[in-house]
């Protein structure tokens, strides 16, 4: 029976003895591994790889390409994550033999150039942060988060003081109390105003001489400024405490404002979102880290420092929380991201936050057309829309809506987050979309809510796998491992 080549598995695909490769001969004498590791180090099977001969090998990762969803095939509004194109120069630039063929173990004399250019950075961030210091070492955002919270405990102990708790608003970035459970804190979830963003009156009644740090993010996920966010820092800073600012969503106000000027101790940035280095599939990611100055002795090491006309590594650091990362971090994003800011310069970065904005309000009203908008007031770099009256008139949920614009050819936005949203889509469109393409979105989201709720119900229809059992995959995950094994 015919079988289409496409939708077997590389282990359906196996033929013993086929190769990719043809290695050479070997030349030198010949050495068993059992000669030089330990017996119990070494397996006993040999693990079950497909053989493949390299055109079959070519055509199996090319088919599965073609089906995946990315920001260079497809429009993704991914609501909080910032899912933007990410310029191709830049991959090259990264990729120059001057940066690909360093060796992280090389001496400082030899990287010069490498960390030349890791300390502008370091630089440039500070100043699109308004605070003194910054660490690179942090993979991703929410290692940023943690290392910022790290940071903050050893800050408090180092001035003799306990303190325990962590206040973080229900329209803060998801990530937030995680972080803060990482850091052996205790979470504190701060009800929202019905304007959805915190309000001092209720952020007041949780202050105390046990709050070690209030965790903000602005805009909030609901893509909304929090306007009350000076006084805010003002009220937690007079109990002692420390103010740090999730930097998920800077797109918005990136080269436009400057949160330590708004009394923010230490914040991150999510270098993947902001500053469009590659994003997704997991990583790589980079989530520097920015404090102010009373807070720099406490930085992970080591810091790329300039000295006497030389750029080195500064390890001696005894207030250091230490490394977080191998090395100097994830050096490649890195390189990607002063790229991105060498680029565009202080204006570019402003032209960025406001078309994103631009971007963000206008298909806030083409959606709004057609879904409520909860919180319909300008917007920043996203907004949420709700399915709540849709589902309740026609039984189409936001999952059913997330499903079906994949067969449209549109990824799906965040589904079922912030919260405080009942069946929420949060939409985030940034500044690299066309008219075009939103006008575009915003049809589909009319079509798809005036067709049949059963035909929704078992969307997508055009993809290679429908509608999996999400909750069952995340609670009970299973690998397969060759035939027969799981």
């Amino acid at each position: 029976m015919y079988e289409n080549y496409g939708t077997r598995t590389i282990f359906e695909l196996d033929k013993q003895g086929c190769s990719a490769v043809s290695w050479p001969a070997v030349d030198v004498p010949e050495q068993r591994l059992e000669e030089l590791l330990p017996e119990e180090y070494l397996r006993g099977d040999v693990p079950p790889l497909p053989e493949l001969a390299e055109p079959d090998l070519v055509r199996h990762y090319s088919i599965l390409a073609s089906r995946n969803m990315c920001v260079d095939s497809h429009f993704y509004p991914l609501g909080s994550c910032t899912m933007k194109y990410n310029p191709k120069r830049h991959e090259r630039w990264a990729a120059l033999p001057g940066f690909s063929d360093l060796h992280p173990y090389q001496p400082a004399d030899s990287l010069q150039g490498l960390l030349a250019l890791l300390y502008e950075l370091q630089q440039m961030l500070a100043a699109l942060a308004g605070l003194d210091a910054v660490s690179l070492h942090p993979a991703a955002g929410a290692q940023g988060e943690l290392t910022a919270l790290l940071i903050a405990t050893a800050y408090f102990r180092s001035r003799g003081e306990k303190r325990r708790f962590v206040l973080v608003p229900d329209v803060a970035h998801g990530t937030n109390p995680a972080s803060a459970k990482m850091a052996g804190l205790e979470v504190v979830q701060v009800r929202s105003s019905p304007e959805g963003i915190a309000d001092p009156e209720i952020v007041a009644q949780h202050l105390s001489p046990e709050t070690a740090v209030f965790m903000i993010t602005n805009p909030n996920t609901l893509g909304l400024f929090e306007r009350h966010i000076r006084r805010l820092c003002e009220m937690v800073h007079a109990v002692g405490a420390l103010v740090y600012l999730d930097g998920a969503n800077m797109n918005a106000i990136c080269g436009i404002a400057q949160p330590g000027k708004f009394g923010v101790d230490m914040m991150h940035f999510n270098t993947h979102k902001t500053f469009s280095t590659p994003h997704g599939g997991g990583g790589p990611g980079a989530g520097p880290v920015a404090v102010t100055a009373r807070l720099a002795p406490f930085l992970p090491v080591p810091v790329v420092v300039y000295e006497n006309g030389r750029y080195r590594l500064d390890d001696n650091r005894p207030q250091s929380i230490g490394r977080v990362r191998s090395f100097f971090g994830n050096v490649g994003v890195l390189i990607r991201t002063y790229c991105y800011l060498r680029t565009l310069g202080a204006e570019g970065l402003r032209r960025v936050a406001q078309h994103a904005v631009l971007n963000a309000n206008y298909l806030m009203y083409k959606v709004s057309q057609v879904l409520p908008i909860p919180y319909n007031r300008r917007c920043m770099h996203e907004f949420v829309a709700s399915a709540a009256k849709v589902k309740a008139e026609r039984n189409i949920s936001a999952m059913d809506i997330a499903k079906r614009l994949l067969d449209y050819g549109f990824h799906a936005p965040t589904v079922y987050f912030p919260l405080v949203v009942r069946e929420a889509l949060m939409i985030e469109p940034t500044e690299t979309e066309s008219r075009e393409t939103l006008d575009a979105f915003a049809a589909a989201l009319e079509a798809i809510i005036s067709e049949d709720p059963e035909l929704l119900h078992q969307a997508p229809h055009r993809m290679p796998i429908s509608r999996p059992d999400e909750v069952r995959a995340a609670r009970q995950p299973q690998l397969t491992w060759g035939e027969g094994s799981s």
